[in-house]
């Protein structure tokens, strides 16, 4: 609700004038009323305003307009709950004052209402038949004067003692009550029933008025929300803006749009992380809506009023603004789960991608291995021939075995990268582990020494050896180890031990490195979880571990702790004739 409020000084007051409710006046007076509704104002500005022009008109001391933000029929039925609210307009020694979110007392409120919906006990002589009331004597006594005082105490700095006489007429349209107009002399009996009819019928030009104004309020209101709606989905389809870039830019658009943009602020909760406009303020007056995706709520939206503003419909919040602040946290949402939706559908592809890689290598790796075998063969051949000749200078025979020697080496190379390339049949045969553990360091051990980690064996000597995939074996080695390395970026020490547990034997990679915490050891194992750099990991090496281990009637286990490092440990039987064969 709103009401203006306009006073004059005694010696300000015009003389009566007997034709003040002439058809002249009154079409005078309309006019003016309703070229005011047609201009770009708000719903306060208008009842300042007009409350300015029928001062001008009228010899009262004081007037106030009186605005519902529910409705009234006619017979007194609320066809929406009347609630008071106003704005305070007066002249004092030539300077204007607005003073605004007062709220009414009890009593103050208990008779605008029963005025409003017609609900009061009075004479035949003070009530009009479309249910205006007016008193002429304030000072006399009466149920009237009771409902008169307090109208008049909580709008007034002066005491109510000063004025005599008041009317307070509703404002309709149709048939349908919107508001109050309150006229107040220091005169006694200064209204008479033509004087009356002569405000019915000025209050039905106000009704019109009024609800133009809100009409106009309300689609300039509509029109704001609709651009700003409009204006995220502009936002959110931009290429190129990251989450954070899309969020800031939102909540600098969010004041537009609601109905003091002035003094109105934004904040997005997101995650614990917060984008707020510049003169963000913690506020009483604020409306909030939150983010919930997946059932769970991650973050809120809320706009505030930097300045205390009069009581709407929530707090001083339009019921619309409900809808819209609503609208827009659901639009985030549909933002932020479609932003993640497209992060994780680029870092699957670059992950295949990497993978492809990785499987190219490999294929590529196998190729070179077999193009090396065929000279490696004639080297070997002729070299053991040449040494079959007895007239070899000695020197010449030493210098062969070297490259006897060399070129073992080399096959021996050739063997582990083509194990490593998986182009070697698979089988499962009995195998020492503590043998596949040395061959699968071979190639790691200098990666090791680069990046300043110290690799320790601590190979229980009389392990037995176990029924496996040796290739398979060699594949966990490598990604345990490998995943020991990229957790120590600042180097640190690498233990491998083997144990064993009756008729298990216990394989443990334990690393220095960084760790792990609860929620991201429950993903370990989930294909493409990864914790590393695009170009560090693909989120498929602890799976494929898993995978082998279990095809082998085994079990692995991760213990960790953030800043302390991590232990992967795997228990396998000793001889499990029921292990299938593992496809290539």
């Amino acid at each position: 609700m709103n009401i203006a409020m306009c006073s004059r000084k005694p010696d300000q007051i015009p003389k009566r004038d007997p034709d003040r409710n002439s058809s002249g006046v009154f079409y005078s007076i309309s006019l003016r009323i309703l070229t005011i509704a047609s201009q770009e104002h708000s719903v306060d500005d208008f009842l300042q305003e007009v409350t300015r022009l029928l001062l001008d008109f009228t010899n009262c001391d004081l007037i106030g307009i009186y605005s519902t933000t529910g409705i009234i029929d006619g017979s007194g039925v609320e066809i929406g709950a009347p609630k008071f609210i106003y704005s305070y307009f007066e002249t004092k020694r030539g300077r204007k004052e607005t003073i605004s979110s007062r709220r009414h007392a009890t009593k103050v409120k208990q008779s605008l209402e029963s005025i409003i919906t017609g609900k009061f006990e009075s004479s035949q002589d003070s009530v009009s038949g479309r249910g205006s009331f007016w008193v002429n004597d304030i000072q006399s006594g009466t149920v009237e004067t009771d409902i008169a005082n307090f109208t008049l105490v909580d709008v007034q700095k002066k005491s109510a003692e000063e004025f005599r006489s008041i009317a307070l007429i509703p404002v309709q349209v149709s048939m349908e009550r919107v508001g109050i107009l309150q006229l107040t002399s220091k005169q006694a009996s200064f209204f008479s029933p033509s004087d009356i009819e002569f405000y019915e019928e000025i209050c039905d030009i106000l009704g019109k008025g009024l609800m133009t104004c809100r009409a106009q309020n309300d689609l300039r209101e509509r029109v704001k929300e609709i651009t700003c709606l409009y204006n995220i989905a502009q936002i959110a389809a931009e290429p190129g803006l990251s989450l954070d870039d899309i969020l800031v830019k939102i909540v600098k658009l969010l004041p537009r749009a609601w109905q003091y943009p002035e003094i109105a602020e934004c904040r997005i909760i997101l995650d614990g992380q917060e984008f707020t406009t510049d003169g963000f303020i913690e506020s009483l007056q604020q409306q909030t809506a939150d983010l919930i995706i997946n059932g769970g709520r991650c973050g809120t939206v809320e706009v505030v009023y930097t300045e205390k503003m009069a009581e709407l419909y929530e707090g001083p919040f339009l019921k619309e603004e409900r809808n819209l602040i609503d609208t827009v946290a659901n639009l985030i949402v549909q933002v932020i789960e479609r932003k993640q939706a497209e992060d994780e559908k680029s870092r699957l592809q670059d992950q295949l991608r990497h993978a492809d890689r990785l499987a190219t290598i490999g294929q590529l790796a196998a190729g070179v291995a077999h193009e090396f075998n065929e000279p490696l063969g004639n080297i070997l051949g002729f070299a053991q021939l040449i040494l079959k000749d007895k007239n070899v200078p000695e020197q010449i025979r030493q210098d062969i075995n070297k490259i006897i020697t060399a070129s073992m080496h080399a096959r021996e190379v050739i063997k582990k990268l083509m194990l490593f390339a998986r182009q070697a049949p698979s089988r499962k045969l009995k195998v020492s582990l503590n043998k596949v553990i040395d061959d699968g360091l071979y190639f790691l051990e200098a990666r090791c020494l680069k990046a300043g980690i110290e690799l320790n064996r601590e190979l229980d000597p009389d392990l037995p050896d176990i029924t496996v995939d040796q290739s398979q074996m060699h594949q966990i080695i490598v990604n345990l180890v490998v995943n020991a390395v990229q957790a120590m970026p600042g180097g640190g020490t690498i233990t491998i031990s083997t144990s064993r547990l009756g008729k298990e034997i216990s394989l443990k990679v334990a690393d220095t490195g960084i760790g792990m915490d609860e929620e991201v050891k429950k993903k370990l194992f989930i294909p493409f979880f990864t914790t590393k750099d695009i170009d560090e990991g693909t989120g498929l090496g602890l799976p494929v571990v898993h995978g082998i281990v279990t095809s082998h009637g085994g079990k692995i286990s991760v213990e960790s702790q953030v800043g302390k490092g991590s232990t992967f440990e795997i228990i396998l039987p000793v001889d499990n004739p029921s292990i299938s064969e593992v496809s290539e």
